[in-house]
């Protein structure tokens, strides 16, 4: 992969842009993600501890920002680096910056209410109609059905910023194909990724999990043309080699994530004190550190902050390593996991994995957000069912679904088809808060 072609300015949809000196195409690029709708929704979805009050733990939005900045920094050391051994041109290191800071506060667009158990909860649901196979359900395609059955953030987000928000349909936010590359974690569909991978384990990285519907796997094939992402071709399809700047943003998550919850986890009191007091003076390289005058909240955000710029220079050594591999497409690995940092990581990740994902209240208000979820598709399910029944016309739904549609402000502009129907049925579940999603299934289910 060659710097001149990945760093593409060009506008999905080529909608013609000329830069400001001021004001690059890749920092416009931020700046629609951050004012959109679906962004703005992020604030109400949980990052871990679903619908907490306090408010000093993370929802997905702040989660998102602060990808965004940790992004940044390591895009900027990363650039210099790459100046330095002129890989690429002077001053392209704010343009690396630029993109993954863009596609960073968009890494999480797509997911639903209650984080990954909404997204669980969501394909569990569509699995259940599937069973069934009854109507529309029926004339979706077996191979197409794991899409639904498996639903997945990413590959919703992409639909999201290249379909359905400001210009719908015709480019979605026309952001720069960098953008969407950089974005791009899992560059293949679901039914591709089966075919190659199956129930086993995937044999590159970038096939993971899926991130592109087959209904924006065109608009992503011009991104990636435009960019020379290697593209593979098996019996389901093509499936693409990741940018590399998808690592940068996919490490700043790690970064985040894996030390950030450990301190809300602190603060909700689901894990003591010395328990991530210790875990973080490991990364931080700070076994001595001591509280003194701070308060333990004090102490712990102190080491927070001490671990993520350890962490940061973790992932920028392993950029360095494995630079070679990254850019002809074959490193399958995370740079968190590449990094002098790995061990502690999965130190961080146990502790997550044992103490927090299975407390108490956590386990209780993903059981009830999975039933909120389930309620909200079944009692919107008939509105779609009706407009299959009257051959797609939205003029002669019955009564009661032209209410439902407008207490609910669905959108049925583009349903036409079974799967453009179970698209915008999911299109409104992912987009919900978590607690619009609580008052629409009391709504619908009457209590």
């Amino acid at each position: 992969m060659e710097w001149d072609r990945l760093l593409c300015s060009e506008r999905l949809r080529n909608r013609p842009y000329e830069a400001r000196p001021n004001r690059s195409i890749f920092v416009q690029d931020h700046d629609r993600i951050v004012f959109s709708t679906p962004f703005r929704r992020l604030a109400n979805k949980t990052q871990v501890q679903p619908l907490y009050e306090h408010d000093h733990v993370h929802h997905r939005l702040i989660h998102s920002i602060e990808v965004s900045s940790v992004a940044r920094s390591l895009a900027m050391r990363i650039g210099d680096w790459l100046e330095g051994i002129g890989q690429i041109a002077a001053g392209e290191s704010h343009s690396l910056s630029n993109i993954v800071q863009a596609a960073s506060v968009a890494h999480d667009i797509g997911n639903p209410p209650f984080g990954h158990s909404g997204e669980a909860a969501m394909g569990d649901w569509f699995a259940e109609r599937f069973d069934d196979a009854r109507g529309m359900m029926a004339e979706i395609e077996t191979a197409q059905r794991s899409e639904f059955v498996k639903f997945e953030g990413n590959a919703q987000g992409f639909r999201i910023i290249a379909r359905l928000e400001m210009y719908r349909n015709d480019g979605g936010m026309q952001l720069s194909k960098a953008t969407l590359g950089a974005f791009a974690k899992y560059p293949v569909t679901s039914a591709v990724r089966e075919d190659i991978v199956g129930e086993g384990r995937a044999p590159y990285v970038g096939l993971k999990k899926f991130g592109l519907f087959r209904s924006e796997l065109d608009l992503f094939r011009k991104a990636a043309e435009s960019l020379g992402l290697p593209e593979e071709t098996g019996a389901a399809g093509s499936w693409w080699r990741r940018h590399p700047l998808v690592f940068i943003v996919e490490a700043a998550d790690d970064i985040c994530y894996n030390i950030v919850d450990l301190e809300d986890a602190f603060t909700t009191g689901e894990l003591r004190y010395e328990a991530v007091r210790d875990v973080l003076q490991e990364a931080a390289k700070r076994p001595d550190s001591v509280m003194g005058d701070l308060s333990p909240a004090e102490h712990i955000a102190l080491l927070r902050a001490l671990s993520i710029g350890a962490a940061i220079e973790s992932c920028v050594e392993a950029f360095k390593a494995n630079y070679d591999a990254i850019m002809a497409g074959t490193f399958s690995d995370s740079l968190a996991d590449a990094g002098p940092m790995a061990g502690v990581f999965e130190k961080m990740k146990a502790l997550s994995r044992d103490e927090v994902f299975t407390a108490r209240r956590k386990t209780e208000l993903e059981v009830s957000g999975r039933r909120v979820i389930g309620n909200v598709m079944t009692g919107i399910l008939p509105v779609f069912e009706d407009l299959a029944r009257v051959g797609w016309d939205r003029d002669r739904l019955s009564d009661h679904n032209r209410q439902l549609v407008r207490a609910l402000d669905l959108d049925l502009r583009d349903v036409t088809n079974a799967e453009e129907a179970l698209h915008a049925l999911a299109d409104f579940t992912s987009g919900m808060t978590d607690r619009y999603a609580v008052r629409i299934a009391r709504m619908l289910t009457g209590i």
